[in-house]
């Protein structure tokens, strides 16, 4: 019988994966597998919140499960009854992959943690992801992305950079997309740890603890020392001028970073006696010190120039650049149109839709949109009639 796994292409064909999470941070990650070339078979729970807004053209096809859910097949399994569980462990014992974001004490009550499931089947690579470290005393917390911005620091960061007086969710789930990510490389280094031992393992990626790892990168500073040397806060990010400079007809990012970098933009602007302050004369700039003022001073002349012409200036001068995109125009963008990235499609369902490209390329093994995203069950007759003749043909 052949399948869609039969036609994948990409590393990852021939990789099974079985998606039994909710939302978006183990499916989004789930997907980059599928994208990658794995066979991706979503167990649907009867309640997946993504599937629940009011734009959709068809229930639960809203933008946000269409957009983590492609190049995958729907099984819909209610877990709280039994025979659906066993099915759905039997499933799971055909994967080389599971990803999962339940909590551990659900997982366990219906046997489907790593335990459990090893005992029969020792290659697979379990990737378990949820709020907090299942040991801690957060463990059976309800964590979302908004709680793990503030468990995470990112909140602080943010109020602090802006000088405001509340600390204010940032406008993108930045912790369940991190974290999807770490789940996805996390989960092929096991894999190449299986490919080469047959032993597959447990790879628990908690979200708070990948944010607070992430945040830190350049956000430690001065307190990676004993004693402290600085507060916390990278100094060009909590520069309050790290913002869009105003232009003649709209706004750009423009982001001198040297003092080259100004002395050359304000000699563009016609402005040499501020490319000759003696703020820019050495090789280094202190943000912490002159960040503000300088921002200022760049920010009189900016809108002396169009957008397009200080992209034209600041190509030149190798001073980083780029036009404020309104994501109202990104289909309309050329950038955007050359690459691929919004393309429209034809759904079987859905009609015409933009399908978000896949970001990557490969010179050997190129990825690809195979599958459109599922409605809710689409395929549960399709996939156990190939999972009872696979069991059929191993019993033989």
């Amino acid at each position: 019988m052949a399948t869609p796994a039969d036609n994948a292409s990409g590393p990852l064909a021939g990789v099974r994966v079985i998606d039994l999470s909710t939302v978006v941070m183990g499916p989004y990650a789930a997907q980059i597998l599928g994208d990658l070339g794995a066979d991706v078979i979503k167990i649907e729970s009867p309640k997946d919140t993504a599937r629940l807004g009011n734009v959709h053209r068809t229930p639960g096809m809203t933008p946000l499960a269409m957009n983590v859910n492609r190049n995958k097949r729907s099984v819909a399994l209610n877990l709280k009854d039994a025979d659906d569980a066993q099915r759905a462990r039997e499933l799971i014992s055909s994967a080389d992959i599971v990803i999962t974001n339940m909590r551990i004490n659900a997982l366990r009550r219906l046997a489907l943690d790593y335990d459990s499931l090893a005992a029969d089947n020792p290659h697979l690579i379990y990737a378990h992801a949820q709020g907090f470290r299942p040991d801690s005393d957060r463990a059976e917390l309800a964590a979302y992305d908004e709680t793990v911005q503030a468990a995470s620091g990112l909140l602080d960061i943010a109020q602090r950079a802006g000088d405001i007086g509340k600390p204010v969710v940032l406008p993108s789930i930045f912790g369940d997309k991190v974290a999807a990510l770490t789940i996805a490389y996390s989960a092929l280094a096991a894999l190449v740890h299986q490919r080469a031992t047959g032993q597959g393992q447990l790879v628990e990626v908690p979200m708070a603890d990948t944010m607070l790892a992430f945040n830190l990168v350049e956000h430690l500073q001065g307190r990676i020392f004993e004693p402290p040397e600085t507060d916390t806060g990278f100094p060009l990010s909590m520069n309050t001028g790290h913002r869009a400079r105003p232009t003649k007809d709209g706004f750009a990012m423009i982001m001198p970073y040297s003092p080259k970098n100004f002395r050359d933009l304000f000699t563009a602007a016609g402005r040499d006696d501020l490319a000759a302050d003696p703020r820019l004369a050495g090789d280094y700039i202190d943000a912490r010190e002159h960040g503000t003022a300088l921002v200022e001073l760049m920010e009189s002349v900016t809108p002396t120039l169009t957008t397009a012409e200080w992209v034209q200036v600041c190509t030149e001068h190798s001073i980083p650049v780029g036009p404020v995109l309104r994501l109202d125009e990104a289909a309309d963008d050329p950038y955007v149109r050359e690459g691929h990235l919004l393309d429209l499609a034809e759904h079987p369902t859905e009609g015409s839709y933009r399908q978000v490209g896949v970001p990557i390329q490969f010179s050997a093994t190129p990825a690809s949109i195979r599958l459109h995203p599922p409605i809710p069950g689409q395929d549960t007759d399709a996939v156990f009639t190939e999972l009872d003749e696979r069991n059929e043909e191993n019993a033989a």
